[in-house]
């Protein structure tokens, strides 16, 4: 039986996916959901002349914001009780720690995030944030795969 469910946003359609189904296990489970979403700082602090990373960072904030105002109207429309937690990841973060954290201090137990299915070269170089959760993590992960919908992105 799950009671407080963490699940990561992040604008996909497969980060979607996972809210949703974080969404209706809720619903089954009577249990408080808490969308977690983490603004990258990676891409915005580059040292490169002539890059102003002010405009990435405002527009990852107005996609957390929009994510957050979403995520609790459809939270309220199901019945399902919970806030949207949004933090800004510094240079130094690691995302899939920030997610284990944040698991740990919402004392979840159920994390449940997409995956983007990168394989290769892609994967090599961009890593998997949803991996790493799932060998730090501490509670049952559900990983919602790309081609869950259907469609991969």
């Amino acid at each position: 039986m799950f009671k407080r469910i963490l699940v990561a946003i992040d604008g996909s359609r497969t980060s979607e996916r996972a809210f949703e189904a974080a969404l209706d296990l809720a619903v089954t489970h009577q249990a408080i959901v808490q969308p977690y979403y983490v603004v990258e700082a990676g891409p915005m602090y580059l040292d490169v002349p002539g890059y102003d990373p002010s405009s990435l960072h405002t527009s990852l904030m107005e996609q957390g914001a929009a994510l957050a105002h979403d995520a609790t109207d459809r939270m309220k429309a199901r019945g399902v009780a919970g806030g949207v937690v949004t933090v800004e990841a510094t240079a130094s973060d690691d995302v899939a720690t920030l997610v284990i954290k944040a698991a740990n201090a919402f004392n979840a137990d159920l994390l449940i995030m997409g995956t983007h299915g990168r394989k290769g070269f892609q994967r090599l170089i961009l890593g998997s944030v949803a991996e790493r959760c799932l060998r730090q993590a501490t509670v049952p992960v559900l990983l919602i795969p790309s081609a869950a919908g259907g469609a991969s992105e």
